[in-house]
C-alpha cells in the first residue's frame, strides 16, 4: 500500500469511528456531510482526495483536520538543525518574546543540543531570567551548563550569539 493510501486509509478509519460511536451509518454519516453516499463508498478504494471533502466529513462527527509540523531536520550527528534560515531565526526570536520557557515548548523547535546551548546563552542576557534559562538548558540536554559542552556548542553552532543577540534585542524591544 502507498504511504498516501494508508494515510488516507488511517485518516478515513479514524473518521469512521467517530461516526460509529455517534451511531451513525455511512449512509447518515454521508448526509450529514452534505455529500452523495457514492463518495464515501469510493473514497475507501482511493489513495486520494480532496480536502473539502474530507473537512465536511470531519467536521461533521465534530473533528477538525489540522497540519502538524514534523520533527526539525537535524545535520548528521543530530546536534545542530540542518538548516539554519531567517525563518528559524523569526521563530526563535517570536517564542522568546512571549516568554514559554517550558521544554515542551521548545522542544519542536529543533535539536535538543543546539536548543540548550542557545537557552545557556540567553542566561547571560540582563533582561532575561538566568536561572529559569539554565534550568531549561538542562531540561533539554542535561549537561549543557558544563563549560566544557557549551564551549562545544560555542565553537560548532550554525547560529552565532554575535548574530542571534542583536536580533533577539531588536524582537524583545519592539515586544515592550
Amino acid at each position: 500500500m502507498q504511504k498516501s493510501t494508508a494515510r488516507l486509509s488511517d485518516l478515513l478509519n479514524s473518521l469512521t469511528s467517530a461516526a460509529r460511536q455517534a451511531g451513525w451509518s455511512d449512509a447518515e454519516w454521508a448526509r450529514r456531510s452534505g455529500l452523495p453516499k457514492e463518495t464515501l463508498c469510493r473514497l475507501r478504494s482511493r489513495s486520494t482526495c480532496d480536502f473539502a471533502t474530507l473537512d465536511a466529513l470531519a467536521r461533521s462527527v465534530g473533528a477538525t483536520l489540522t497540519v502538524h509540523e514534523g520533527p526539525a531536520r537535524t545535520s548528521a550527528n543530530g546536534l545542530w538543525p540542518s538548516v539554519v534560515d531567517r525563518r528559524l531565526e523569526a521563530r526563535l526570536v517570536d517564542v522568546l518574546r512571549t516568554g514559554m520557557t517550558r521544554p515542551e515548548d521548545w522542544r519542536p523547535l529543533g535539536p535538543p543540543f543546539f536548543l540548550a546551548g542557545l537557552a545557556v546563552t540567553l542566561a547571560s542576557v540582563p533582561s532575561l531570567d538566568r536561572r529559569t534559562y539554565l534550568d531549561l538548558a538542562e531540561a533539554l540536554h542535561p549537561g549543557a551548563t558544563v563549560p566544557r559542552v557549551f564551549a562545544r556548542w560555542l565553537a560548532e553552532t550554525p547560529l552565532p550569539p554575535s548574530r542571534f543577540l542583536p536580533m533577539l534585542q531588536a524582537g524583545l524591544d519592539r515586544a515592550a
